[in-house]
């Protein structure tokens, strides 16, 4: 599907939890060109944020990567999306997750009783394994993956047909000293494939990776998964992702150790990205 969907090709993760700042961020943002601003899951204690970007912001899309399905009911998703779309048609999308310890027919049945309440065309799903990309591709508009090969965005893209969204979270560490910007991503990385959302690790070893490789977190799984290093570098990784079939790829700061945190990642790959 062509980026123009209504994200754009290349979107910016905002920080939300340093109280307005991600307000005064998200208009520069826009004004660089970003064509969608999104907030991690993680960070979403309520929903209020994606209304706030869409109220400070122009014309760019917003969205949530992910909204926790466990953590959030449908109604209150519901209520917040009309509420939304009543002031800005058009520019809030709705991505979701969670529900992990569950079938994925558990998912599919929230999804499915969203019909007629968040058009299926505003929504997109957390996807790695191929039944969960099957229903982003049946009961959304697509899907969103993270911590992902570029070959991986390729059988994906297979996977979910010609007329599916797919979006790409990359975690990104901008800093020349690969090494430094390495060891900085090794943080979340180890958080997330350690962590009881098993399908990152389950993820990573139908990508090839190895036990040993996942013990580690050795350069080339992070290199293969997430951005170390330059703009140019991590553009090459961003381009990558779009050339295999990406509709979209989130730029996702890890900005431990003193490296850029969003809106300064943001400035600095403009000129090569956008």
């Amino acid at each position: 599907m062509s980026g123009t969907w209504g994200l754009g090709r290349v979107g910016l993760a905002l920080d939300v939890d340093g109280g307005d700042e991600y307000l005064r961020q998200a208009v520069e943002a826009e004004e660089l060109g970003y064509g969608a601003l999104w907030v991690l899951g993680g960070q979403l204690s309520t929903l209020d944020p994606l209304a706030g970007l869409v109220r400070a912001t122009r014309e760019v899309a917003v969205a949530p990567g992910i909204i926790p399905l466990d953590r959030f009911g449908a109604d209150e998703v519901v209520e917040l999306f009309g509420r939304v779309e009543a002031e800005a048609p058009g520019r809030l999308f709705a991505g979701f997750g969670g529900l992990q310890a569950r079938p994925v027919s558990a998912t599919r049945e929230v999804l499915d009783g969203l019909d007629g309440r968040i058009p299926a065309s505003r929504r997109l799903l957390a996807a790695l394994g191929p039944r969960k990309l099957d229903l982003a591709r049946d009961s959304a508009a697509g899907a969103i993956t993270m911590l992902v090969t570029s070959e991986y965005t390729a059988q994906a893209r297979a996977r979910l047909g010609p007329e599916a969204v797919l979006v790409v979270c990359q975690l990104v560490a901008l800093d020349e000293d690969r090494s430094r910007a390495r060891e900085v991503l090794r943080g979340p990385l180890g958080f997330l494939v350690g962590s009881e959302v098993t399908g990152y690790a389950a993820n990573m070893r139908r990508m090839g990776f190895g036990e040993a490789d996942l013990a580690v977190l050795g350069d080339r799984l992070v290199d293969a998964v997430a951005g170390a290093g330059g703009a140019g570098v991590i553009s090459a990784g961003v381009r990558a992702h779009l050339e295999a079939g990406a509709d979209h790829v989130v730029l996702c700061a890890q900005s431990g150790d003193g490296l850029p945190g969003p809106i300064e990642l943001g400035r600095a790959l403009a000129g090569e990205l956008l």
